[in-house]
């Protein structure tokens, strides 16, 4: 019901030897182009709706308690999130489809439809694209989008309704993209998204640059440098579609001041003061710093931040061992988390490492998955929690595959997927 034992898959499904394979020019690009139409048809078969990390107070249980109690909202929330079986279905959790997942789904598809010119695949990406469209909420300055779900802090319960920066800043993503492969109307939609960056987000100067709120109900009392970094990705991609100074002006200061928080180990804690967070310089979130620094270069051609970067990747890449197993932070090896892999595919594609980046789906795909397309929450220490939950599990490996595919295919790129040019270095033997 959930849990297994580190037993391997199907070797022919790991090799890329089984009839669902790709025709890449190498066995990591069959493997990663056969895994992303599996992936791919999994989301498709299911309207992309299944369960999420935090959804535990969507439980209808829950909903029929005669009391509203932020520690029963926590304990349902908390047990869900951490038991070694999924107790979602007894529990009554209701799937949804989420915002993010959306997101992540529609650039996928649109990399899949690029790879195949199956029309599925851009159908499938332009009626998520649509969709995302109908779920912002009301009442905030611009387009923006958060969890379809309560979530439940120590500090204070976010409802479905009020929105966030890393959300925003992958949806924005989608609609441009979808822009390219649809129709323009999706682009001015997506530009409003800055004013939601300026206004609720509360874009401030401070003397090591600008900062921003992860969101708007935030106090102000501590602020999150990974999302500050995907605040900054969200001006640059405007910025590369409209050309407006502003943005990239923005943005710049925003990793100007997420710059002046690396440590001297090459990495970034959670929180501008890391004892505001229980999260020390976890993996995947690294790993969005040195993605909205890339992008950076990509797009505004500086090299402003290259030194940084470099002792980024340095530090990032020790959170991988050489088999491609991802570390949880920089102190703990476990739980090996499948949004850590896939953050690190997509980071060391867009470095240009494609070794890495193949040695890590590898790993991926024999410890975290069924090979067949449904991929595991995490790997712990004694056993592995087979549990699939549709954004964290399937649309962030959706969307790693795509942007694999993207940098060792040779498929047509556009203007938000296209591969970054500078290089940086690669480990000895890769």
């Amino acid at each position: 019901m959930g849990v297994d034992s580190h037993s391997g898959v199907r070797r022919d499904a790991v090799d890329g030897t089984d009839s669902g394979a790709g025709s890449g020019g190498s066995d990591g690009e069959s493997l990663a182009e056969s895994q992303l139409l599996k992936v791919l048809a999994y989301g498709r078969e299911r309207d992309y709706t299944g369960w999420d990390l935090y959804d535990g107070e969507s439980s209808r249980l829950l909903g029929l308690l005669p009391i509203e109690s932020k520690w029963v909202n926590l304990c349902f929330q908390q047990v869900v999130r951490r038991a070694p079986v999924n107790l979602r279905r007894p529990l009554l959790v209701e799937k949804r489809r989420n915002f993010m997942g959306g997101a992540l789904f529609a650039l996928a598809n649109f990399a899949a439809y690029d790879l195949t010119g199956d029309e599925t695949f851009r159908s499938e990406g332009l009626g998520l694209a649509d969709w995302l469209l109908t779920e912002a909420p009301s009442g905030y300055s611009g387009y923006c989008g958060g969890h379809n779900h309560p979530v439940q802090g120590l500090h204070n319960r976010t409802l479905p309704e009020v929105p966030g920066v890393v959300g925003t800043a992958q949806a924005v993503r989608a609609l441009l993209a979808a822009a390219e492969y649809g129709d323009g109307r999706y682009r001015e939609t997506a530009r409003s998204a800055a004013e939601f960056v300026y206004e609720d987000l509360d874009y401030e100067r401070v003397p090591a640059g600008a900062r921003i709120k992860y969101k708007p109900n935030d106090t102000g009392e501590m602020y999150t440098l990974n999302a500050n970094a995907l605040g900054a990705r969200l001006l640059l991609d405007l910025h590369a579609v409209f050309g407006d100074d502003r943005y990239r002006e923005s943005a710049t200061r925003i990793l100007d001041y997420v710059a002046a928080n690396q440590t001297a180990a090459g990495g970034w804690p959670y929180t501008e003061d890391p004892s505001s967070s229980h999260l020390s310089m976890d993996n995947f979130h690294n790993g969005f710093i040195i993605d909205a620094l890339l992008r950076y270069e990509a797009v505004c051609d500086d090299d402003r931040f290259a030194e940084t970067i470099e002792r980024a990747v340095g530090f990032y890449r020790g959170l991988f061992d050489d088999t491609g197993a991802p570390h949880w932070d920089e102190s703990s090896v476990y739980p090996r988390d499948i949004h850590a892999s896939a953050q690190g595919i997509v980071t060391f594609s867009q470095l240009g490492d494609s070794a890495h980046a193949g040695r890590i789906l590898r790993w991926t795909v024999e410890n975290l998955s069924d090979g067949d397309g449904q991929f595991y929450h995490e790997q712990r220490r004694f056993y592995t929690k087979r549990i699939t939950l549709m954004r964290w599990c399937q649309a962030w490996m959706a969307y790693a595959l795509a942007t694999h595919v993207r940098h060792t295919s040779g498929i047509a790129t556009d203007h938000v997927l296209r591969p970054d040019e500078r290089e940086y270095p690669i480990a000895d033997g890769d």
